[in-house]
């Protein structure tokens, strides 16, 4: 039976089983050992809890790119972090908003936000919440002030700086977090530099299509004049190619074209179109609770799982 729920934006949005991820409904044999597959791996990739960074690690997921799946890989493999055992906090730079909406962050206008940390000097500390649904995952969320944030920071003194101090400052107070990630606007305005500017790495999620490869040279062209201006230990240590889908050439070329170019960046792993990381969103959640067991859920963990790796081994 259907359960359909009221998403954010006033749309009935249902949680019957997707036949994308989980077969035709028809329970096929094919289609019961896929879930059977999936519940194994789940199993398997959750026996084990990840192993903390030599250091804390602050990543920027950015993309100049719309639609590549940013805001999901940040939230999603923040989500499969902390579910290991790992303290994540995730910054959400975007005025939409959209990383606060899928951790079921409030994020109202009078919520203190990360505007408050931009722009009037709040403590970072003191605007993060925690995410209900995952132990060990935090947000300091946005709010829709963020829109004005760009133009605001303009007339402020070292204003590509602001979120570097104040993530420097909770180090200084102690903050335990082993991953910051994140989370930009597709565009290099202020936000992204200030975002830039605070990590020492850049994360990039890559939609495997053609338009993805055009801007990705873009984007890497802007980290080099943030890199040589502002920030000289900006480098790009991850790379995860979403939206992935197996019977297709051109992801296939395109996912070949990126493992071709930046061989030590690209995880193995690969995200795979799904409908269910699409609508875990519109619960609040991410698709680690909404559907642990779907492919989308078990690609982000295996990830994760990779970053962590290489964040204990040094090879960042």
């Amino acid at each position: 039976m259907e359960d359909p729920t009221l998403s954010a934006t006033g749309t009935v949005v249902s949680r019957e089983t997707d036949r994308a991820d989980q077969g035709d409904g028809m329970g096929s044999l094919e289609d019961e050992h896929a879930v059977a597959e999936n519940v194994r791996r789940r199993i398997q990739l959750t026996g084990r809890p990840f192993p903390k960074p030599v250091q804390p690690r602050v990543m920027t997921v950015a993309n100049q790119k719309g639609g590549v799946g940013k805001t999901t890989t940040t939230v999603n493999v923040a989500a499969a972090m902390a579910q290991s055992g790992l303290k994540i906090l995730v910054i959400d730079l975007d005025p939409q908003g959209n990383a606060s909406t899928a951790l079921g962050i409030d994020h109202h206008a009078e919520v203190p936000s990360i505007y408050d940390v931009l722009v009037d000097g709040a403590p970072l500390l003191e605007v993060v919440q925690p995410c209900t649904t995952v132990e060990g995952l935090f947000c300091a969320p946005a709010t829709i002030d963020l829109a004005g944030a760009e133009i605001e920071l303009v007339s402020l003194v070292a204003r590509e700086t602001r979120l570097q101090k104040a993530i420097r400052a909770a180090a200084e107070l102690g903050h335990d977090y082993d991953y910051v990630l994140i989370d930009c606007p597709p565009s290099l305005g202020l936000l992204t530099v200030n975002a830039m500017v605070a990590a020492s790495e850049v994360f990039i999620p890559i939609q495997c299509e053609y338009y993805a490869l055009e801007g990705l040279s873009q984007l890497l062209k802007n980290i080099e004049l943030v890199k040589a201006h502002l920030n000289p230990q900006l480098h790009v240590s991850t790379i995860l190619l979403t939206m992935y889908d197996g019977r297709t050439r051109l992801s296939a070329q395109v996912a070949d074209e990126v493992r071709e170019h930046f061989p030590a960046e690209v995880l193995r792993t690969t995200v795979p179109r799904s409908v269910r990381v699409s609508e875990a969103p519109s619960f609040g959640e991410t698709v680690m609770t909404y559907d642990p067991t779907s492919s989308g859920a078990l690609a982000y963990l295996e990830a994760a799982g990779e970053i962590a790796d290489r964040g204990a081994a040094g090879n960042i």
